[in-house]
């Protein structure tokens, strides 16, 4: 059971935008297909792949604060040690942190509203509160990694090792 959690803790998110864009991939050239081949268009189609890039964005979102791939200047991490730089970072945690939790807190209550108003998706006719959960579920997301990593930094700074600085979007 443990070997399962970690790896799901180490690559849930890739699976699950892999999934959702190969789901959004497939759809969108079926609809192509139908559109111009067939002359037929459905309406379910362009509304669940919109809602499937919407949950992607959201889980992606997620993997970007694992990683450490969301956009930032980190000129000034670069020359300074290791100690420092972890301290910083750790700033920067902190302050996604809060920003995540507030996020949350009113995504939930968004959520909330659509719940009790009982929306439904104009195409699919399903409840529009599963598509407004991808807000929520990705500050969640979010959060647990922006600890993940905060405790990663704590570990690397006690250590005297240097700050883990993600993926670079250029390099």
């Amino acid at each position: 059971m443990r070997t399962l959690l970690q790896r799901i803790d180490r690559n849930g998110e890739r699976y699950l935008m892999l999934v959702l864009y190969c789901f959004i991939v497939f759809v969108i050239v079926i609809e192509v297909v139908r559109r111009f081949v067939l002359d037929f268009s459905s309406l379910w189609g362009e509304e669940a792949a919109r809602f499937a890039f919407i949950y992607l964005g959201w889980i992606g979102a997620s993997y970007a604060v694992k990683q450490r791939a969301h956009i930032r200047f980190d000129f000034l991490t670069r020359v300074l040690p290791p100690r420092a730089a972890g301290g910083i970072f750790l700033f920067s945690e902190f302050a996604t942190l809060v920003f995540a939790c507030f996020a949350l807190y009113w995504s939930l209550d968004t959520l909330g509203t659509m719940v009790r108003f009982d929306a439904l998706s104009p195409a699919l006719r399903i409840p529009q509160a599963w598509f407004a959960a991808a807000v929520p579920l990705g500050f969640a997301m979010m959060v647990v990694r922006v600890i993940q990593s905060a405790a990663r930094d704590v570990r690397n700074i006690a250590a005297g090792r240097p700050p883990y600085t993600g993926t670079l979007l250029f390099d």
